[in-house]
């Protein structure tokens, strides 16, 4: 007995260890092609870089992914059009790692593609990117959803008429102080805002008094990247490839910068796709599918939050929908969503670079990445 409390006592400080390496990592996809069943749930390795699958919940298009803040509740997209968009609600045991289906609700749009919640859990809002609209749903003491409580319908139309003869609502993000809430809408090129009042029973959402941003005609706005203290905007522009540096200054936004994704020279297809800040905010990342497939690494001023180009790195697959990074900044995690699998990058803290671990997560048609 002794023999076996000794050898327990020293093995107890390395399973602690691995417990505090170990963190949820959850894979939104598309089903459609039959190539995935639904949400993924990965225990994903922060010392090796490794990813283990623990379990799958069957879904139809859960496409994008939202948890919240305590860790208990998962939200998902559901991207279907015909009138079928749905978003969906999910307890998480933690302990068992497993999701359980707690209901749905029609989004009030087509093709809901993006979802965000906002740290208290107060509300979800959906973009409907075909609808063109916006709804935000309250979250219940249990953690679904309860029925639409508010609806915002788009109008208008952008320069490329390929992609822009209506508005497409694509995400939205709120400030970092939750104050506000930023939607991006690929059809017209604007970011909308909106002053964000949870405590409101019908309208929580009221136009800002600087109620919209520009983009540049015919860019396409998908997503934005906020800098921690608000005073930034990096707004990622699906046709162009482009981005777009925006600066508040005594409540004003105003543009400060455009800068390419792109190496001079390109000339193929883009689409761009995802744009996130890392997690010392020194570092800008942003994705482009078509034929470039690259992400595209900046570095940040961050007084003046101007970037400077640092290279572009090829995402070694096809698709580069969406990534993340994991809650250290050690690891930059890619969703390729054309060649079925999650690459897993090193990134370097000093340089902003991103080294291949080799290490991939095999999975059919990944769309969201969330720690």
């Amino acid at each position: 007995m002794k023999t076996l409390t000794t050898l327990l006592l020293a093995i107890l400080p390395f399973m602690i260890l691995a417990q505090e390496q170990s963190v949820d990592l959850f894979v939104g996809t598309y089903t459609h092609s039959g190539k995935s069943k639904g949400i993924h749930l990965y225990d994903f390795n922060t010392a090796t870089g490794t990813a283990s699958l623990k379990g799958t919940v069957a879904a139809e298009n859960p496409s994008f992914l939202a948890v919240s803040t305590d860790r208990k509740y998962v939200y998902a997209v559901n991207e279907n059009g015909d009138g079928n968009g749905t978003v969906s609600a999910y307890t998480y045991d933690d302990a068992a790692k497993k999701l359980a289906l707690l209901n749905q609700r029609a989004t009030g749009g087509d093709h809901p593609c993006h979802i965000v919640t906002d740290s208290k859990g107060t509300h979800v809002v959906v973009s409907n990117y075909s609808g063109g609209n916006v709804g935000i749903f309250p979250i219940q003491s249990d953690g679904s959803l309860g029925p639409l409580k508010q609806l915002i319908q788009y109008e208008g139309s952008g320069p490329d008429q390929s992609r822009q003869k209506a508005p497409h609502a694509h995400s939205a993000f709120f400030s970092p102080d939750e104050k506000q809430l930023y939607v991006q809408d690929l059809g017209t090129d604007k970011i909308n805002i909106y002053d964000y009042h949870p405590e409101n029973a019908t309208n929580p959402l009221t136009p800002a008094a600087q109620p919209a941003l520009a983009g540049a005609p015919g860019g396409g706005p998908r997503h934005i990247a906020l800098s921690a203290d608000g005073r930034f905007i990096y707004l990622l522009q699906e046709l162009t490839a482009h981005v777009m540096v925006y600066q508040q200054r005594a409540g004003t936004w105003a543009t400060i910068q455009e800068i390419a994704m792109n190496e001079a020279g390109f000339e193929g297809k883009n689409g761009a796709a995802d744009i996130k800040l890392s997690p010392d905010g020194k570092f800008l990342y942003a994705s482009n599918r078509g034929d470039a497939n690259t992400l595209a690494i900046y570095g940040v001023d961050t007084a003046t939050g101007k970037l400077t180009k640092i290279g572009n790195q090829s995402v070694l697959g096809s698709g580069p929908r969406n990534f993340t990074m994991s809650p250290d900044g050690r690891y930059l995690l890619v969703a390729n969503q054309n060649t079925d699998e999650v690459v897993v990058f090193a990134r370097s803290a000093n340089s902003g670079l991103l080294t291949d671990t080799g290490h991939r997560i095999a999975v059919g048609s990944p769309v969201c990445l969330v720690f």
